[in-house]
């Protein structure tokens, strides 16, 4: 499957917002770097706790304030929401490559959200400095997406290139530190 094919498909942000969730995501968006951000995006959030555009915006949002526990929180939110409406498995770790057709045919754009957010929480994972937990997702990723269309094999290849287990590299290779500081 292709997963950059968004012909005939349904994105996240095309679900319908209520007006006064979508005012303050915009009010979110303008007093950006201010604690009133947050406020607006966690009161948009209490008004559509289910919506995904309301979750993207938390998640940035904190990712970009380096609150880094809060942002995989809300990446991992948003797989189980949207995991639940494609029918996967709660454990991302159980999804196979038929539950994956299954899911492709019941929301294709829903499903590259969700193997999205599978990333980002990776990418958290590994500024955390949690660096087998986010191989781990990684590596389910890419075996998912076998024409790495995603990206994920190529971070993978990059983790991995960072972090030798062989001693006799170790000298040789600088050491993978993405963690917030």
């Amino acid at each position: 499957m292709d997963l950059l094919d968004f012909s005939d498909c349904k994105l996240y942000f095309e679900e319908p917002l209520p007006a006064a969730a979508e005012s303050l995501i915009a009010q979110a968006a303008r007093e950006y770097g201010s604690a009133t951000a947050e406020i607006a995006l966690l009161r948009a959030h209490l008004m559509a706790p289910e919506n995904l555009t309301v979750l993207v915006g938390l998640y940035r949002y904190y990712f970009y304030q380096h609150r880094l526990e809060d942002a995989l929180q809300v990446a991992e939110r948003a797989m189980q929401l949207s995991g639940r409406h494609l029918g996967l498995p709660v454990d991302w770790q159980q999804i196979d490559e038929c539950q994956l057709g299954c899911a492709a045919a019941n929301s294709f754009g829903l499903l590259r959200f969700y193997l999205l957010a599978l990333k980002a929480a990776s990418v958290v994972l590994l500024r955390l400095g949690r660096i087998a937990a986010s191989r781990d997702r990684l590596i389910k990723l890419a075996a998912l997406d076998s024409r790495d269309q995603l990206g994920a094999g190529k971070l993978l290849e990059v983790v991995d290139e960072f972090q030798g287990n062989d001693a006799s590299t170790a000298h040789s290779k600088p050491v993978l530190n993405l963690a917030a500081t």
